[in-house]
């Protein structure tokens, strides 16, 4: 039997090979993880999902995979198979992770002839490699109307391809052809980027962006084409809360958190966002409506090795300040090592990205589509700055909130960074309080 990569999770249909663990030869274990895929920004350990031994290998490190694509051939007898026909209803290979026998299959097409499950023409992709299990009455339809056996999922034991799924596949291409032209119009085409000879003006060397850094361009191609933002600029004094983050890091470090300025700038957003619902919201272009969540998860940028990931902490709102510590120090630590999982990196309401731990100043964040706005925060420095009359030494923290124009104006965009500058200087001692 062929073992073939799995539904990965919602909007998820493809990702990259980081790493296998098994080779030709290697006797594996059902749940034993055989390679590793990196998805948008997430790496993700993919399971076998039967025991038995690896007869041949379709891929390598560095491959793009589509759900359904077969990852190897694997030899199974019948106690090494994923279940007896007695015991569990064999399933598709592309669903690895049990299921509860009454949770209905969940129906990405529309009606077909048959309860099978296949996967829409728009989903299959490229032809996975290797020969498609099938028997010869299936080869042979395939053969007279000239369909590749590869870019169907088979339903069948092992993934073998039934007659079924022929039938339904084709029905899908059937009707992908009777769609509005204008639901299936390809996208207009790039222009053709210009070739340069960098080699004219001496040696040089290349490196392939990485999948990471390919998604990072993407998203952030997309926000700045489609996001009209404007940058909102202040300084907030931040001298009392330097002094009681000093007084109280050793206590949380005790309780098991690490007391950064991050936590504290979450909890000062989100009053803020309660204040300023606007700001807490997506506007969803499909219908022209704006979305006002009534969550707060905000979204901390985390520079790892392989470049900008964004994990989100959930229910901000609900939780002290030693727990937002804990939390974010284990999240930030999981998103460095990529161990981070593709739904820790979705439903982000607001992102806060701190620059303070490196350096810089004032930086112009890039809005972080869907959400509206977003807060980038630099170094605090020690400045004269003029109080009562008299020049005083004082930390002062640059603070840059980048929004979306369509749904946020100026006036708002002020007040919201003036609130969040009044909330950081009067920070209470109350709010660093352990129990």
């Amino acid at each position: 039997m062929d073992i073939k990569l799995p539904r990965l999770g919602e909007g998820a249909e493809s990702g990259t090979v980081v790493s296998i663990f098994v080779k030709p030869g290697d006797q594996i274990k059902e749940g034993q993880t055989i390679l590793e895929l990196e998805n948008e920004k997430a790496v993700a350990p993919i399971p076998s999902s039967a025991n038995g031994r690896v007869s041949k290998l379709y891929v390598k490190e560095g491959d793009k995979l589509s759900v359904g694509q077969s990852i190897l051939a694997l030899e199974t007898d019948g106690a090494g198979a994923v279940a007896t026909p007695a015991a569990q209803p064999a399933a598709a290979p592309a669903e690895t992770e049990p299921r509860p026998p009454a949770a209905p299959r969940e129906v990405t097409r529309p009606t077909t002839p048959t309860a099978r499950e296949v996967p829409s023409v728009e989903t299959v992709g490229e032809p996975a490699t290797g020969e498609a299990a099938a028997s010869p009455s299936v080869r042979k339809l395939a053969q007279e109307i000239g369909l590749d056996l590869r870019r169907v999922r088979g339903s069948g034991h092992g993934g073998r391809i039934m007659l079924e799924d022929v039938r339904a596949y084709v029905q899908q291409l059937q009707q992908r052809s009777f769609e509005a032209p204008a639901a299936r119009a390809p996208a207009e085409p790039k222009a053709a980027a210009e070739r340069i000879d960098f080699g004219k003006w001496g040696p040089y060397t290349r490196q392939p962006l990485s999948s990471l850094r390919k998604v990072v361009a993407r998203r952030m191609g997309e926000s700045w084409s489609a996001v009209p933002r404007v940058t909102q600029f202040d300084e907030a004094d931040i001298t009392g809360v330097a002094a009681l983050r000093k007084v109280y890091a050793e206590q949380y470090k005790k309780q098991g958190g690490h007391l950064t300025l991050t936590p504290i700038l979450m909890k000062v957003v989100v009053e803020a966002l309660k204040k300023f619902p606007s700001f807490n919201s997506s506007l969803d272009e499909a219908t022209d409506e704006i979305v006002f969540k009534d969550y707060y998860h905000i979204g901390v940028a985390v520079d790892t090795e392989q470049g900008l990931i964004v994990p989100v902490i959930r229910d901000v709102d609900k939780k002290n300040l030693l727990q937002l510590s804990r939390e974010l120090a284990e999240v930030a630590e999981r998103t460095r090592q990529r161990k981070i999982s593709t739904e820790e990196l979705q439903g982000g309401s607001f992102t806060i990205s701190n620059q303070g731990g490196i350096g810089g100043g004032f930086f112009t964040p890039i809005v972080n589509k869907p959400e509206v706005a977003i807060l980038g925060v630099g170094r605090g420095v020690l400045k004269p700055v003029v109080r009562d009359g008299k020049i005083e030494p004082r930390t002062m923290l640059p603070l840059g909130l980048s929004y979306d124009h369509r749904v946020i104006d100026g006036g708002a965009a002020a007040r919201f960074i003036v609130e969040l500058v009044k909330s950081l200087e009067q920070f209470s001692e109350q709010n660093f309080n352990i129990g």
